[in-house]
């Protein structure tokens, strides 16, 4: 990583420091606080909406790390221009509930402006296999990034968690990037990452303010057309990636099969995710920490080793998420909050 990169992340993070403490002053005054009720994981009124630091800092890193030639226009457009529209769409949630009907037709075209700026996933590699998608990657791809943007914002739901994936998925992306010769998506992570930190300090738990709708769902979106550019140059990059983003995947989709098969509303807020689940015996703080162990420990050296042998890529894949289902199942993923 060159030396450009590594001093716009550090600045990112500065920015995203300094940023939110300024919009947790701001939040104060003008009443954007999220106040807890029978659905939520705090029980302190606390200012939300902090997630704009995120935005400003890392999209201001990566535009001029794009002016001097860091990042690839293409990457730009998509992580700026659809980046943006899903921070707006958040930040307007933040402030006032929207339908969720129009939050998917922005997500949904925020998608497709991305897979037209950076290329569709065209190819699959299942063992010695690979497989030509065609024109059903576009759709594929489309949807994949609205799924993953889902589930980070589905995800935020204790203090610190969705930052702290968001910066051991980008410095992943900065380390196995930077050895397969992707070197802007190792640059733009590096923004994302650095500018995800700035706010964790402020994140972590006890929360002194949160993230909203507008940083997760930007999160999720901008960490999803990583993935996608780097799937385009990769065709086992999509296992590496389900692998890195093991512990969200796998507590968000349990969650939703399980609510799904009882016939519940997938857009109705809930307490049943297991992390949700373990926060309440274990606290924020060990759950988030158990969180980010699960992620350097088991899924860094998976996604690693997928990386070095790609013909192995599918399999670990499914070896990495196995326990992480298990273990989701046992903490109560989808379970009624009452239920025993």
């Amino acid at each position: 990583m060159s030396l450009w990169v590594c001093l716009f992340a550090v600045g990112a993070f500065t920015v995203s420091v300094m940023l939110t403490l300024i919009l947790r002053r701001a939040v104060l005054t003008t009443g954007l606080i999220d106040v807890p009720n029978e659905r939520s994981s705090h029980s302190v009124p606390t200012p939300r909406g902090g997630g704009l630091a995120i935005v400003i800092s890392s999209v201001t890193a990566i535009a001029v790390l794009a002016a001097l030639g860091a990042i690839r226009v293409p990457l730009l457009l998509a992580l700026c221009g659809g980046g943006v529209a899903v921070a707006a769409i958040g930040f307007l949630d933040d402030r006032g509930s929207l339908s969720p009907g129009k939050r998917l037709l922005v997500h949904f075209c925020a998608a497709a402006w991305a897979v037209a700026c950076v290329g569709p996933l065209s190819e699959l590699r299942i063992g010695m296999e690979v497989i030509h998608l065609g024109i059903a990657g576009y759709a594929i791809s489309v949807i994949g990034i609205v799924w993953f943007l889902n589930i980070f914002n589905f995800m935020d739901g204790i203090d610190g968690i969705a930052a702290s994936e968001a910066i051991f998925m980008c410095g992943a992306a900065v380390l196995l990037s930077t050895q397969s010769g992707t070197g802007d998506i190792a640059a733009a992570a590096a923004a994302i990452g650095a500018a995800s930190l700035g706010f964790l300090v402020w994140n972590w738990p006890p929360a002194k303010i949160f993230m909203g709708d507008v940083g997760s769902g930007y999160l999720g979106f901008a960490i999803g057309v990583l993935a996608l550019a780097d799937d385009a140059r990769n065709p086992v990059g999509l296992w590496i990636w389900i692998i890195l983003a093991g512990v969200f995947v796998v507590d968000s989709s349990t969650t939703m099969i399980r609510r799904m098969s009882r016939g519940e509303r997938i857009t109705v807020a809930h307490r049943m995710h297991a992390y949700q689940h373990l926060a309440r015996r274990a606290g924020h703080a060990a759950v988030t920490a158990s969180a980010a162990a699960i992620n350097v420990v088991w899924l860094l050296p998976c996604a690693f080793l997928g990386s070095l042998r790609p013909v192995y890529a599918f399999w670990l894949a499914i070896l990495a998420l196995c326990p992480l289902v298990v273990g989701a199942l046992a903490a109560g993923a989808g379970r009624p909050e009452m239920a025993k």
